[in-house]
Parts: C-alpha cells; structure tokens; sequence
C-alpha cells in the first residue's frame, strides 16, 4: 500500500481541485493531509473528500509536517507531493515504476521551465552543483518536494529533518551517504493554485545552504575540512615565504597559520568519525 502526504498551510483552493484527482486515480491509497496551522477551509475540504487531515493549532514547518505526516502513515510506500497543485497526481506512477527498478528513493526532478522564477532556477542550480560535489554523484535537482521512497528507509531519517523548509535536501543526503539507490524522473510542474509560495528566496536560500553545509559536516566531513586546512596552510606557507624573504624570519601569524591548518584537519578526522559512528548499521 502507498501513502500520499501532503504538508498545507492554506492550501485549501488548491486542494478542492486534487483531492478529488487522488481518489480517482488512488482509490486504494492511504491519503495523509497535514494541516500546518492553517486559517482557512484546508481542513473541512479534507473531510468533504474523505481524507486523513492532522491538523497543527499554529505552524510548525513543512519539514515538521511531513515528519508528523510519515509517523502516522502506514504504507510501505511514501508519496510526498505539494498541495497547491503544481504536482500531477498521473506522475505518480512513473515513481512508482522506478522504486520498483530497485531504487530506495525517486524525486520527481523539474527542468528549467519549471522553476518558479529566474533566480529560483539559478540558486537551485547552485545548490544541485554543490551537493553532487559533496555526495559525489548526480544530483538533478536537491530542493524537490516531489518524491517517493521506501516507508522504512525514510524513518531512519526523520530525526535529521528540519522543521522548517529543505527536509528534501535532507532526506535526498542523508539517502547517498548511507548507500541507498536514488533515481529522478523528469516531471513537469504546474502553476499553483491560491497563495503565492511560502517559500521566501533570499531568506530560505539562505537557509538551503546553510542546510547544504550542516549536512556536508554529516555527510562527508572531510570535504569541508580538508580544503579550509589546505588553505590556511597555503596562506601560511605563502606568508613565511614572503617574511622570510623581507625581514629574513619565521613569524607568530605564520605559526598561527600553520597551527589552524593542522586543528581544522583533526577536527575534520574527527567529525568523520563521528559520522562514521551515526550511519553505522548493527544489523
């Protein structure tokens, strides 16, 4: 059995239109509606369509709506998708047919017409950049809500999932570091319906890369670590150089240089074994 989420804060005209879509195409599947403290109809639209709505008395976050939403769902299978109608129900098989390839994870992947504006579409850009670095594979797009993964593997991650915005740059890391298959399918997007996104550019963009890096610590410690060791060692190095040429002398800022290089590295040796330790499976 599959489980349909869905986090909504006010999504309530939005959802009028791909309730009724889901039960169609879904009859047999369990449909979870997480109400994130809205002050519209979200929740009575949920019980005129017959469907689970846990509604939140003020807002907690997507990310901690879709934790609430995978504690209470009860399929193998976990569908995540928006409520505001950008996501096509019909796409949901093409996930599906994927997971069944072997996968532990397939996110619906947007191409450049389906971003939300033009600098949407070049900090997703940069954000998919730098975590196919990190993870060392392709990552087609970080940042979708559009995904499904298997129940099991997804709740091993859930106490990593932030409250607020980027649970799919979480999950979707979390996923490559313990070596669990993650496919993307093109999807197109569609225009929502009601409110403009939540989502605020400068601020959750922010916020995305902060994400990225907290997750790089977790995730490959060393990739951090090692270049900014490098790097005060090279300006350390570079300094001595020129000291030494000028006033013939090894100076306190060129040991302070070399002494930062030296305690980035170990705090890098450490972290990665640190992480070695959290995604350590017994069995």
């Amino acid at each position: 059995m599959i489980s349909i989420i869905m986090p909504a804060k006010n999504e309530a005209e939005g959802l009028r239109g791909l309730l009724p879509k889901l039960r169609a195409r879904f009859p047999d599947a369990e449909v979870i509606v997480v109400d994130d403290g809205s002050t519209d109809d979200t929740a009575s639209v949920c019980a005129e369509a017959g469907v689970v709505c846990l509604s939140s008395p003020y807002s907690m976050g997507n990310g901690a709506a879709i934790k609430r939403g995978t504690r209470a769902a009860t399929g193998d299978i976990l569908v995540f998708m928006d409520a505001d109608g950008q996501h096509d129900p019909a796409l949901i098989p093409q996930l599906l047919a994927r997971l069944d390839q072997g996968y532990d994870m397939v996110v619906g992947a947007r191409g450049s017409d389906g971003q939300a504006s033009l600098h949407r579409g070049l900090a997703n850009g940069l954000y998919n950049r730098l975590a196919s670095w990190m993870t060392g594979h392709k990552v087609a797009d970080l940042t979708s809500g559009f995904r499904a993964v298997r129940a099991d593997k997804f709740r091993e991650f859930l106490h990593l999932l932030p409250n607020g915005f980027s649970y799919p740059t979480t999950s979707t890391m979390a996923f490559f570091r313990s070596a669990y298959p993650v496919a993307y399918e093109p999807i197109p997007v569609y225009q929502r319906v009601g409110t403009t996104s939540h989502i605020r550019p400068f601020r959750d963009g922010i916020r995305f890369l902060l994400i990225i890096f907290k997750i790089a610590t977790l995730y490959s410690p060393l990739k951090l670590f090692v270049p900014a060791s490098f790097g005060f060692f090279g300006l350390g190095l570079g300094y001595y150089l020129w000291t030494f040429s000028t006033v013939g002398r090894f100076t306190n800022m060129s040991a302070l240089l070399f002494s930062a290089a030296v305690i980035i590295f170990l705090i890098g040796l450490v972290s990665e074994q640190i992480t070695n330790l959290t995604y350590r499976r017994d069995g």
